[in-house]
């Protein structure tokens, strides 16, 4: 349960609130009626009445004979406005393109979310086709460099037990796995991910350092194809630069909000 610094939380708010992050989390796979009633535990009329007021407002759709459902519009507007609204994030974005210049690879930033990474800002690589990640996507954090390299920011205690779920045959599925590829990381400096969250693509993450403990980090994904060690030597070179000119540029002090 999240935490209301005290305040009973609003059950009503709560309900509308699970039925967005629900629809949002199905994807391109729209719910039905009895689905979400279901799913929620509400009352089927309940939900009914819920969802016409959301679809009167934008934040959920329909389609032509009102039985399917799924995330509206007024979402995306929102996700945008956050986007936007964030000094850390416009700051970045300049470097991201940097290094999508030097590199020819996808470069991301992410920000840590409880147990998972929210991608931010990407930048895609013209080199291959393959989509592996965009702006509003989650991953859980053990599966990929950049929640690696946040998560190595904490203290092992802090890990979840295990088993973790597994996207490929190379995903870390323990507490003990996850743990001692962590303190590879805090010995080098930044994470290696090798084919852990999508097969035939490597990653390197670096977290943002201007914060403790970081809570945004950025990242270079490569095919294993043509990923020699040569290489990775440039990407971890022009990364650990491109890190040190993000963190020199983030916004400090000056009277900006800093958000929990």
């Amino acid at each position: 349960m999240p935490e209301t610094g005290g305040v009973r939380e609003v059950k009503s708010a709560a309900r509308t609130l699970e039925v967005l992050e629900l629809l949002a989390a199905r994807g391109d796979r729209p719910a039905r009626l009895q689905e979400l009633a279901d799913t929620l535990r509400v009352p089927r009329s309940s939900m009914y009445a819920l969802l016409q007021t959301l679809i009167a407002r934008g934040w959920v759709r329909t389609d032509v004979t009102g039985s399917l459902y799924g995330i509206g519009i007024r979402a995306l507007l929102t996700g945008t406005g956050y986007l936007d609204s964030d000094p850390r994030v416009r700051a970045v974005r300049p470097y991201l393109d940097e290094a999508s210049d030097a590199l020819g690879e996808t470069i991301h930033m992410g920000r840590l979310d409880g147990r998972d990474v929210a991608y931010l800002a990407t930048r895609e690589s013209h080199e291959y086709l393959r989509t592996i990640s965009r702006v509003g996507r989650r991953l859980p954090a053990h599966m990929g460099a950049l929640g690696k390299a946040l998560l190595a920011e904490r203290p092992d205690e802090e890990l979840p037990e295990g088993p973790y779920e597994a996207a490929t045959p190379n995903t870390h599925t323990s507490r003990e796995s996850l743990a001692a590829d962590l303190a590879g990381v805090r010995e080098r400096g930044y994470s290696v991910d090798r084919e852990e969250g999508v097969p035939g693509i490597a990653g390197f993450g670096f977290t943002l350092r201007y914060a403790s403990p970081a809570q945004d980090a950025i990242s270079c994904s490569v095919p294993v194809a043509r990923l020699t060690p040569e290489r990775e030597e440039r990407i971890v070179a022009v990364m650990r630069e491109i890190r040190t000119k993000a963190e020199t540029a983030i916004p400090a002090g000056g009277g900006a909000v800093h958000w929990r």
